[in-house]
């Protein structure tokens, strides 16, 4: 008996179609287990119900859930394509913990060499950031804001133990706010980065294999 785990599902969820389309190589089968990416539509509602729906199949007892996509930098000197890994993910129900962290930075820093990595709390919201609103959220503690992270993980903790993890690219900052994305430089630099962050996530995936000491 070698105590290493049974492979285990992982489910990659977003909330955009060109973020999924940028995740296209998913939905197939890693040494970690099988790969599910879940397009769960836009905001904290629809990822809860996405996410709780989906995990509902038995196909997916166990799973490992990891939020990605894009996501609004809160601190002076983020820039669109920079990485967010989260710490823990937090909003107005409560924060959950994340787990492989450090493991996250480590794969993500090798799979796009170039590209800062940020880690810290990522907080939630239910509507795309602005302005002074960025500060307000920079002085609570977070460093990055998106509509969908927070849900995803904690509709998928309320449903079971499971490995969770958040990781998403800066779409736009503080010094470089976007109007829509994919219509100028920023926009097409994220999509870029998000479509090559697939490999550090399998990686985590099958990290969770491996026996705790």
């Amino acid at each position: 008996m070698s105590g290493r785990p049974a492979p285990a599902p992982l489910l990659i969820a977003c909330a955009l179609g060109i973020e999924q389309f940028a995740l296209r190589r998913g939905g197939r089968t890693t040494p970690g287990g099988p790969v599910t990416v879940l397009r769960t539509g836009m905001g904290p509602a629809a990822a809860e119900r996405s996410v709780t729906r989906v995990l509902a199949d038995p196909a997916l007892h166990g799973a490992a859930v990891l939020a990605t996509g894009f996501c609004a930098g809160l601190a002076s000197g983020m820039h669109p394509g920079d990485l967010v890994v989260a710490e823990e993910t937090r909003d107005p129900r409560g924060s959950v913990p994340c787990v492989g962290t450090e493991l996250l930075v480590k794969e993500l820093v090798c799979t796009v060499p170039g590209r800062t990595v940020h880690t810290g709390p990522l907080t939630g919201s239910d509507h795309v950031v602005r302005g002074h609103e960025r500060s307000d959220l920079l002085a609570t503690g977070a460093i990055a804001v998106d509509m969908e992270s927070a849900a995803t993980l904690l509709s998928a903790v309320r449903t079971a133990e499971r490995p969770v993890a958040a990781v998403r690219v800066v779409v736009d900052a503080p010094e470089h706010e976007l109007v829509r994305i994919g219509t100028v430089r920023g926009g097409i630099s994220a999509f870029r980065v998000l479509r090559s962050v697939l490999p550090a996530f399998y990686e985590w995936h099958r990290s969770l294999l491996l026996p705790r000491r």
